[in-house]
């Protein structure tokens, strides 16, 4: 490893394990800790005073004396060509997409505006401590590849795709199986695996596309089995009657991804709310990836993800959690633990805080087969780094004169915290955003 460049102290908090199986051995907290950065990897964790003794002096050394030091957020399901579209009012699903998304959508053949609206985004997500996300594009190739253009330009470890539509969509937003599957080919061969970039096989739901067509992302991923498949599932009842009317044949929705081969690890299902039993079968089985969209199901009315269900030992499924801007409300994973908390609670549930800091930095890199690389602050991963203030608000700075333990920490910035409770974000060892008077 090249020599370090960068130093990070603060208070570190990273996880080795799921809280909610390991208990407290699954997370590890110095109070006065040092990231070493070299190469835009971690180089070594660990006390700040014996560190700090053997780094050479030319180390440029940021310090958060109050700072919460976290590996870098993760999402796994959000729109970027939607941010426009964010807080519209009045609809639900289907409507919501005719109404809003599938018109904003339609800008995007424009390469000019989806290279704006890219900066706009990646610059959204490291103001929220984001640093990875699993993202739809438009059905534009021209939309993947400016987002991709960006991402690759600032380092960020992306999986993105273009969406796949052949049917039941505006004209201007209808691609066809053939064009769907060469537009795709050729994105995948230009991008996936260059530099930090992944590509996603992205069909945006079986109501938009023919059986023509998921058999071509079926091809898609049989020939490329390292990408990702990205799409919706079971997420508004309405949506799950008209799968059932386009699909005949199919014993249930999940059947339909699942008879064109798009179900596996690497597979990321948004929503999946509405669940029979035997679709947790096939998703447990396949080792399919549920993302938990809690404050898109409530916006728009969709409905419960219940995670104990997902953690039924009988069918247990690999769980995400996901912003889903923008249906979602927030791109800042804070304010969605926040809004998953309550989704819990109103099923007699519960998230703690531990388990759900887990769950947007290495459970969704688990989720996403990255855990080699992200998701944790450890010696070889690579340095996507976070900082958290939890008195970023007079509320909270008020509310921590009564905090004593570091879960009633994580659990006020996961209620009261959003974007302004990020200090810092850095992305591959640089610091990509700092709050404003940070």
């Amino acid at each position: 490893m090249s020599k370090p460049s960068r130093a990070i102290r603060g208070r570190v908090l990273t996880f080795n394990d799921d809280p909610q199986t390991a208990g407290s051995a699954a997370h590890e907290f110095i109070e006065d800790g040092l990231i070493v950065i070299a190469g835009g990897h971690i180089a070594e964790v660990g006390e700040a005073p014996a560190l700090l003794a053997k780094l050479p002096d030319s180390v440029m050394l940021d310090h958060y004396p109050d700072g919460l030091i976290l590996p870098g957020f993760i999402d796994t399901h959000i729109h970027y060509p939607q941010t426009q579209v964010i807080a519209s009012y009045g609809a639900q699903l289907l409507d919501w997409l005719e109404r809003y998304a599938l018109v904003e959508e339609q800008r995007f053949g424009d390469p000019g505006h989806a290279a704006a609206v890219a900066g706009f985004f990646l610059d959204e997500l490291a103001r929220n401590g984001t640093t990875t996300a699993a993202v739809y594009c438009s059905v534009h190739p021209e939309s993947a590849e400016a987002f991709f253009a960006e991402s690759d330009r600032r380092n960020t470890r992306m999986v993105a795709g273009k969406v796949l539509m052949d049917r039941n969509a505006p004209a201007a937003l209808q691609d066809t199986a053939e064009r769907g599957y060469a537009q795709t080919k050729a994105l995948i061969e230009r991008w996936h695996g260059k530099g930090r970039q992944l590509y996603a096989v992205t069909p945006r739901f079986a109501i938009t596309s023919s059986e023509a067509q998921l058999e071509a992302a079926g091809v898609l991923l049989r020939e490329h089995p390292d990408c990702y498949m990205q799409t919706h599932l079971s997420e508004n009842r309405r949506e799950i009657e008209t799968v059932r009317a386009l699909f005949p044949w199919a014993e249930n929705y999940t059947s339909v991804y699942d008879r064109f081969g798009l179900l596996g690890p690497r597979s990321l299902f948004g929503h999946c709310i509405h669940l029979e039993e035997g679709e947790r079968r096939l998703l447990s089985e396949s080792g399919s990836v549920a993302a938990f969209c809690p404050t898109s199901n409530l916006f728009i009315g969709s409905g419960l993800f219940d995670l104990a269900k997902a953690r039924d030992p009988a069918f247990p499924l690999r769980v995400g959690l996901a912003t889903d801007v923008g249906g979602g409300t927030s791109y800042s994973l804070l304010r969605t633990l926040a809004e998953a908390y309550k989704v819990l609670q109103l099923q007699d549930q519960n998230l703690p805080a531990l388990e759900a800091f887990y769950a947007i930095t290495l459970g969704n890199a688990r989720a996403l087969g990255l855990e080699d690389r992200i998701g944790s602050l450890a010696p070889g991963r690579e340095a996507d780094v976070t900082v958290l203030d939890a008195k970023a608000t007079p509320a909270m700075a008020h509310r921590c004169e009564r905090i004593e333990t570091l879960e009633e920490e994580l659990f006020l910035l996961m209620t009261l915290g959003d974007d302004r409770a990020i200090s810092a974000t850095y992305i591959a060892g640089e610091r990509r955003h700092v709050r404003s008077g940070g």
